[in-house]
C-alpha cells in the first residue's frame, strides 16, 4: 500500500497528532442511504430482504485497510473494495492469535438519522486490546474515522428503523511474519460491515442457560479483559455441546473458587433482587462490556440500585430477574438457569418487568425514539469524503 506524504497519527503512548486523515471522493445519500462512489451511483436502500435478515454475514461492498510497522505510527487508511486480504503463512495472528476484534451497531433511527453507540468506548477499548496483546494502539480519531467511513460507503445496506442495524466489526491482525513468539513486524487494522436483523424477532423472548462446572473462559492474569479473538474459539464447544441439550448459552463460572458468575458466553450478566440490580465486577477476567456500562448508568438514571460485586451461582439462582447483555441482542432475558440438578425458573419463563424496562430504554436511546440523556449517539454524516483507492 502506497501512503505517501499523508501524514501520520501517532499510536502507542504516544500523544495524539492533531492531524485530519485526508479523503479524496464526495459521497451523497438519499432518504435510505445510498451514494455515489467511485463514479458509480448506489441509490437508495440494498436489494436486501430486511425482514429476512439474522445475525449473519452478508457481504457489503467496501472495507477500510490501513497498515503499520512495529514501533511505528500509525498512517491514515483507505477505502477499498471489500474482498480477500493477502496474508504471509507466517503472520503472527495465524500463528500465535495476535490479534483483537470490536463490535458495534451502526442505527438508522426513527428521526432517519444514522448513528454510531458510544463508539469513543469502542475505540478505547480497542486500544487496550491491542496494548494487552503487544501491538501497537490505533488512535481513537482513526479509529472512529475509519468507522464513520465504512458507514457512509454501505450507508445502503443500513436496514430501516426498527428492522436491523449494520453490524461494523474493526479489527486489528499482526499479519507480519513471524516464527519466534514474539509481536509480529507489521499489523493491519481493517473495518468491514455486514447488515444484520433484530436479534429478537416478534419481541423479547426468553433463553434458557445452563452454569459450566467443567469449561472456564478466563483465568486471573490472563487476556479475558479485552477482546482478544483466542478468547472465543475455546468457547465454541462447550456453547455447541450445551445447544444440543437445549440451552441456548453456558454460564461460565470463575476458574479460582468455581462458585462466581463471570459471564454468559460472549455477553456479560445482570440479576435482580429486590429491584436491586447486580452485576459481576470487573476484576480482569471479564470483558468491560460497553452494554453493560451503559446499563448500569441507564438503571443508576432510573433510580435502581445497581452493585458489581462477586455473584455467586447460588446468590443468581435465588434472584428475581436475570438477564444478559451484550451489542448483538442488548439485552437477552432469561428464562431458567440450571445447575446440575438444580434449575431455577424466573417470571414462569417470560420476560421480566425491569429486564423488559432497561432494554426498551437502552433501545429507544440507540433509535431516538427516546431522549439520549448521556451523550451517546453519534451522528454520521453520510455525505463525508471517502479516501477511495
Amino acid at each position: 500500500m502506497n501512503l505517501g506524504n499523508r501524514g501520520s497519527i501517532l499510536g502507542s503512548d504516544e500523544v495524539e497528532a492533531s492531524i485530519e486523515s485526508p479523503r479524496l471522493m464526495d459521497s451523497r445519500s438519499w432518504p435510505l442511504g445510498g451514494c455515489v462512489i467511485g463514479g458509480v451511483r448506489m441509490e437508495g436502500a440494498a436489494d436486501i430482504d430486511w425482514d429476512s435478515l439474522t445475525f449473519s454475514l452478508t457481504q457489503t461492498d467496501y472495507m477500510y485497510v490501513a497498515e503499520c510497522e512495529l514501533g511505528q505510527p500509525w498512517h491514515p487508511g483507505e477505502m477499498r473494495r471489500y474482498g480477500n486480504l493477502e496474508i504471509d503463512p507466517a503472520a503472527g495472528v495465524l500463528n500465535y492469535g495476535q490479534g483483537i476484534f470490536e463490535g458495534m451497531k451502526a442505527h438508522r433511527t426513527v428521526q432517519n438519522n444514522v448513528v454510531l453507540f458510544r463508539p469513543d468506548e469502542n475505540a478505547r477499548r480497542f486500544q487496550r486490546g491491542a496494548a494487552r496483546l503487544g501491538m501497537p494502539p490505533v488512535p481513537e480519531s482513526m479509529f472512529i474515522d475509519a468507522v464513520e467511513q465504512v458507514v457512509a460507503a454501505n450507508s445502503h445496506f443500513i436496514p430501516p428503523s426498527g428492522r436491523g442495524a449494520l453490524y461494523v466489526r474493526p479489527v486489528l491482525w499482526g499479519t507480519g511474519p513471524i516464527m519466534g513468539v514474539a509481536p509480529s513486524p507489521s499489523y493491519t487494522f481493517c473495518v468491514f460491515v455486514t447488515p444484520v436483523g433484530p436479534y429478537f424477532k416478534g419481541g423479547l423472548t426468553s433463553i434458557e442457560l445452563v452454569i459450566s462446572d467443567e469449561f472456564h473462559r478466563a483465568a486471573p492474569g490472563g487476556s479475558g479483559g479485552v477482546k482478544a479473538i483466542g478468547n472465543y474459539a475455546p468457547g465454541m464447544m462447550p456453547s455447541k455441546n450445551a445447544k444440543k441439550n437445549g440451552y441456548a448459552e453456558v454460564i461460565y463460572l470463575d476458574a479460582v473458587e468455581h462458585l462466581n458468575i463471570e459471564e454468559v458466553g460472549a455477553a456479560n450478566f445482570f440479576c435482580v433482587k429486590d429491584k436491586h440490580l447486580y452485576t459481576p465486577e470487573l476484576t480482569g477476567t471479564i470483558l468491560p462490556g460497553i452494554t453493560r456500562d451503559s446499563i448500569i448508568q441507564l438503571a443508576r438514571h432510573r433510580g435502581y440500585e445497581v452493585t458489581e460485586t462477586k455473584v455467586s451461582a447460588e446468590f443468581a439462582m435465588q434472584s428475581d430477574e436475570a438477564f444478559c447483555c451484550g451489542t448483538a441482542a442488548v439485552i437477552s432475558p432469561i428464562g431458567s438457569i440450571t445447575h446440575e440438578e438444580e434449575k431455577k425458573v424466573y417470571m414462569d419463563g417470560n420476560v421480566a418487568p425491569i429486564t423488559r424496562e432497561l432494554y426498551n430504554a437502552l433501545t429507544g436511546v440507540q433509535t431516538e425514539l427516546a431522549q439520549d440523556p448521556f451523550g451517546w449517539l453519534h451522528k454520521v454524516q453520510l455525505n463525508l469524503p471517502l479516501n477511495m483507492v
